[in-house]
Parts: structure tokens; C-alpha cells; sequence
């Protein structure tokens, strides 16, 4: 994980994402849901983050993640140059 400021967004934003899903999911299924958020960090990120989250068009999401430092910026790694046949 990233540290300082954007390595705890990323943290928390992934975490009460995770936790909205699972209580979106439990209400289709007709499961048990995750608990009710308690506390002001809780009623937050579940309250109003995750539900403006949600309706942000993709493009401006993809720009926010892209703009932000951490393991979702990092590219695959060449491929190793072709060495004959594999077999």
C-alpha cells in the first residue's frame, strides 16, 4: 500500500467500497447484510462516499485513480525476448 495521505484513501476508499457491494448484494439476495456503519468515519465513506462513488461516470473515476500514487498505476513488465521454440 501507499503511504501517507493517498495510500489511506486508497485504503479506506477500497474498504467501504467492498462493504457497499457486500450490503448491495446481501439486499438482492435476500441475505444477511454487513452491519450499519456506527461513527462519524463510518457514517461517511458508507453514506456519502460510497453512494457519489457509485455514480460517477467511469471516465471521471479512471482519471481520479489514475491521478492518485499507488500499485494501480504500475504496468506489466515486457514480455522476455522470444528465445527459439518452446519446446
Amino acid at each position: 500500500m501507499a503511504g501517507g495521505f493517498s495510500g489511506w484513501l486508497r485504503h479506506n476508499a477500497e474498504h467501504y467500497l467492498l462493504v457497499d457491494a457486500q450490503r448491495k448484494l446481501s439486499i438482492k439476495l435476500g441475505t444477511a447484510a454487513p452491519r450499519p456503519p456506527k461513527g462519524a468515519k463510518e457514517i461517511f465513506w458508507l453514506k456519502i462516499f460510497a453512494p457519489v462513488y457509485s455514480v460517477l461516470p467511469w471516465p471521471l473515476r479512471h482519471s481520479i485513480m489514475r491521478a492518485m500514487p499507488g500499485s494501480h498505476r504500475k504496468t506489466w513488465a515486457s514480455p522476455p525476448p522470444l528465445q527459439g521454440p518452446a519446446v
